[in-house]
């Protein structure tokens, strides 16, 4: 037989677990807080922008031909960026141990539609080291670009700086916080919801009503143990 729930049962039924819903959320926000404030290490960013244009002269630089070229070889820039030809050279001048592959996953690098700016954005857990990591990547780019590309155009428009007090871009604490509520609230209500289902004890007329199939008709009340006693007293008599 197919079971329905009213919006008031639903109501009901949070209602009686309200504190179970509450603690499971208070619970969940609390570990996410302790998490994202005091274990999870905050990364700061730094972004340096360069501009990149090919060897030609004046009048090929700005014909419609040679900046879809400049455009299309923005891919190609990208890629040697983040090679070990590039960072190879970054670690070097900034004597840090760390591999190539493990730097390349801290670079991240972006550019506007139809534009050859390219944008160096660094992540790591020091702030200064994200900026010096950032402008160090741009000026061994500039240097060794023209060795393997016919460009010797490149232009740092903006360097990375070091800001007085920095703000990690991650971890989002606001985001996580906010999202252990929820999942904290979902979980208080699924277990409240379980909870009831699995509850098959008889609590009033209409569990009974549900489990016989019939209306109740009357209900008979409390009898007290002296009026109880009494009437099997006269039962026996009888």
């Amino acid at each position: 037989m197919e079971e329905r729930i009213s919006l008031l049962e639903i109501a009901k039924i949070i209602k009686k677990r309200l504190v179970l819903i509450v603690i499971l959320t208070v619970i969940s926000v609390g570990i996410a807080a302790g998490i994202s404030f005091y274990v999870l290490t905050p990364i700061y960013e730094a972004q340096t922008q360069i501009l990149v244009n090919q060897k030609s002269n004046s009048e090929e630089a700005y014909s419609w031909s040679q900046m879809e070229t400049d455009l299309q070889l923005i891919n190609t820039y990208n890629v040697i960026i983040t090679s070990p030809v590039i960072l190879n050279k970054v670690i070097e001048k900034q004597g840090i141990n760390i591999l190539p592959e493990t730097l390349k996953e801290q670079i991240t690098l972006t550019n506007e539609s139809n534009s050859k700016v390219i944008n160096i954005i660094v992540e790591d857990s020091s702030s200064q080291q994200a900026v010096e990591i950032s402008n160090t990547v741009a000026e061994v780019f500039k240097e060794e670009i023209p060795k393997l590309m016919n460009v010797d155009n490149i232009n740092i428009l903006s360097v990375a700086k070091l800001s007085e007090n920095p703000t990690p871009v991650k971890p989002n604490k606001m985001r996580n916080i906010a999202i252990a509520a929820v999942i904290g609230l979902m979980l208080g209500i699924g277990l409240a919801f379980l909870f009831e289902f699995l509850d098959t004890t008889i609590k009033n007329e209409k569990d009974i009503e549900d489990i016989v199939g019939l209306p109740v008709m009357g209900v008979v009340g409390l009898i007290a143990k002296e009026k109880k006693s009494l009437l099997l007293r006269r039962v026996r008599r009888n």
